[in-house]
């Protein structure tokens, strides 16, 4: 096989359920849309874990967050680097000939840079702060916070977002005149709130015309403590639909804009007559609760609107088009391996990833009949959960707190928790064999003698 230019797209915080070509009713994202009809999409991949720094390191270390050591955003209390010395996909595709280049948000390691891990062209996010003040225009407003607004001093042209997809569309023009395989990495932040937005993306999506969320009006009743101190923590506490309405009317906005600039891309692709040759990645760190369940951000919750994220992927020729994928994906350490492989490097021995090459050229199954997901804590202090989800149930370990089971089937929106209901006890015992197993084939440093029998014998509520 020859090695083909890979094109990877990996924005923050993108929910599964907000791409058109994944069933949202009106949202406007034509070009994640045609890459799909034009490729593969898959309808279960899901994040290792859903935070935004130790998920980057899944992905370039090819291993769980309790493998690698990063278990939470560094401004915490378990400030840790990764391991020293792990091998990583992006040096094996440069040993193997590629050209790697990087544009945006890095968010890996505090003192090591892309180069430090093979990429010769790194443009950071932060340079769009320079490029602004140089254009004339006034710093990102921040007036209300981390909720959004609209940013009245630029066109969709002058946004980060155009400005981040104008160095991709540069370093593509660069790539191809030198004749080498390529990786070419965009990293936006988007569209991680606060949505900063300008028009007419700002005002694309009416408030009014934004229903809630099917689970928005959860009373968190047999839920953990935790998730109802998010929402105090947030103060949104109490917060009406009347009062999301508009955070999740610039979420949206912002998706379409941020889609706009991938078509951008795509013409560049065609232009330079690459589109044959490059696969291109589309994905995302984690979803967005942006209101789902009452809460805000990312934390101390498994639900789907985190853990479940869009993943598409176009490569003609080999991809046959059109195709929906349901096969369970944990999609950071399946990229890392499904990297290595197409670039013809040798996998390091310490990924844990499956290869997607397989699902990709015909497979129609890749023999995993679960997934699973980890956290650990982050800002409002650590908190251990482990996730273990099929094509029905998914149970949520907690700790130190109350147990999670829902039944996807009849309550697909995660409300009510089964974890002592009685007539569920078989799936909840069933359930926690499989993490246990899972927890040892990983060597979870999570699982000891107290743990075990907790989750094995029922000592847990």
């Amino acid at each position: 096989m020859a090695q083909p230019n890979i094109l990877f797209l990996f924005s923050d915080q993108h929910r599964y359920d907000c791409v058109g070509a994944n069933g949202h009713p009106f949202l406007q994202t034509p070009y994640l849309d045609r890459l799909a009809a034009e490729g593969m999409r898959f309808t279960h991949a899901f994040c290792p874990i859903p935070v935004c720094i130790p998920v980057r390191n899944s992905l370039m270390h090819g291993q769980w967050a309790t493998e690698h050591g990063v278990i939470a955003n560094w401004d915490t209390e378990a400030r840790h680097c990764c391991q020293a010395g792990l091998p990583t996909w992006s040096t094996a595709l440069r040993d193997a000939g590629y050209a790697l280049g990087y544009v945006g948000k890095w968010h890996t390691h505090p003192r090591l840079g892309p180069a430090e891990y093979g990429f010769a062209d790194y443009v950071p996010e932060s340079d769009y702060t320079a490029w602004r003040a140089a254009q004339g225009l006034p710093p990102r407003p921040r007036r209300n916070g981390f909720f959004g607004e609209t940013d009245d001093a630029i066109t969709p042209a002058q946004s980060r977002l155009a400005w981040g997809a104008d160095r991709i569309i540069a370093l593509l023009e660069r790539y191809a005149a030198a004749g080498r395989p390529f990786f070419l990495r965009w990293d936006p932040s988007e569209p991680h709130l606060p949505n900063v937005v300008p028009e007419p993306y700002a005002s694309m999506y009416p408030p009014a015309s934004v229903p809630p969320w099917p689970n928005f009006p959860d009373p968190l009743m047999g839920k953990p403590y935790m998730q109802a101190q998010q929402r105090r923590t947030w103060g949104i506490d109490g917060w009406t639909w009347h009062d999301w309405a508009p955070i999740v009317a610039r979420y949206l906005g912002e998706l379409t804009l941020m889609d706009a600039q991938i078509g951008r891309i795509l013409a560049t692709l065609e232009a330079l007559e690459l589109a044959e040759s490059t696969l291109v990645i589309y994905t995302s760190e984690h979803g967005d609760l942006c209101g789902g369940h009452g809460m805000i951000d990312k934390h101390y919750v498994m639900y789907d609107d985190l853990t479940r994220v869009p993943l598409i992927m176009r490569w003609p020729g080999r991809i046959a088009p059109g195709i929906c994928c349901d096969a369970f994906v944990s999609h950071a350490l399946d990229l890392a391996t499904t990297f290595c492989e197409l670039a013809g490097a040798p996998v390091p021995e310490t990924f844990r990833g499956a290869s997607l090459l397989p699902l990709l050229t015909g497979a129609n199954d890749n023999g995993r009949a679960d997934i699973y997901a980890t956290y650990h804590g982050n800002q409002f202090g650590l908190y251990s959960e482990r996730m273990v989800r099929d094509r029905r149930w998914k149970y949520v370990w907690n700790a130190t707190a109350e147990d999670e089971l829902y039944d996807l089937e009849t309550d697909p929106g995660e409300l009510r928790n089964l974890a002592i209901d009685p007539t569920a006890r078989d799936e909840l015992a069933r359930l926690r064999r499989r993490l246990v197993a899972w927890m040892e084939a990983t060597r979870d440093p999570l699982l000891n003698g107290w743990t075990r029998a907790q989750l094995l014998e029922g000592r847990k509520v």
